[in-house]
């Protein structure tokens, strides 16, 4: 397999479910600034949105969007350590999911780091952040993760809360779920992609300085 990701982005979610099943796939940084590969070829001539991630599949197969890549990477997992196959839990599981693709990385977070933003749409998108969290903290309250146990839904929750203190969100206000984000931060999975990004992260950055 080939993740197509880039550092600190949604696609750490993707990472750290490999680590978490002991699976290995090569990974492929892109700069979604610029809309190029390592190589300098462009981005958009195999991803039109030019967004991460991005997954080759053994077959060839070209997969995207993160819920989607989650799930697939969790059930090549013959253990079924990280999705349930089937049942109502499932649908938790893709409740989840979508919840944090929809309701916090897509309408919270991503009007926050647009460049394309403006300051109308990034207070629009504040305002949606007590009604969202408040939900987060009564469902952890008591509970160790969003489900009976750790899925791909804390992989991609622990990669969006990583965005909170770059765009100035305090979790103070929410204990139950500053506890989880703490917990999942020490998962050694989560910790170990969390670091590797965080290089690559200000690599990225330093080249981008020095051009």
């Amino acid at each position: 397999m080939d993740l197509y990701f880039a550092p600190l982005a949604c696609s750490l979610a993707t990472r750290i479910t490999l680590y978490e099943t002991d699976q290995t796939a090569d990974f492929i940084c892109v700069d979604r600034l610029a809309g190029t590969l390592e190589d300098g070829s462009n981005y958009h001539m195999l991803n039109p949105m030019g967004q991460v991630p991005m997954l080759r599949t053994d077959t060839g197969e070209l997969l995207t969007e993160t819920a989607a890549i989650l799930q697939y990477v969790a059930d090549l997992d013959e253990e079924g350590r990280l999705a349930p196959k089937s049942g109502m839990e499932r649908y938790r599981l893709q409740q989840w999911l979508n919840f944090i693709t929809t309701e916090l990385h897509k309408a919270l977070f991503y009007p926050q780091f647009s460049p394309h933003s403006n300051d109308g749409a990034k207070a629009f998108s504040r305002e949606l952040l007590d009604t969202r969290f408040d939900l987060l903290e009564k469902h952890l309250t008591g509970r160790a993760f969003l489900l009976d146990r750790f899925t791909v839904a804390d992989a991609y929750l622990a990669t969006v809360l990583g965005w909170t203190r770059p765009v100035g969100i305090d979790l103070d206000g929410w204990p139950a779920l500053k506890d989880y984000f703490s917990r999942m931060r020490a998962r050694p999975a989560v910790a170990r992609a969390v670091a590797e990004e965080y290089a690559l992260y200000e690599a990225q950055e330093e080249r981008r300085g020095a051009a």
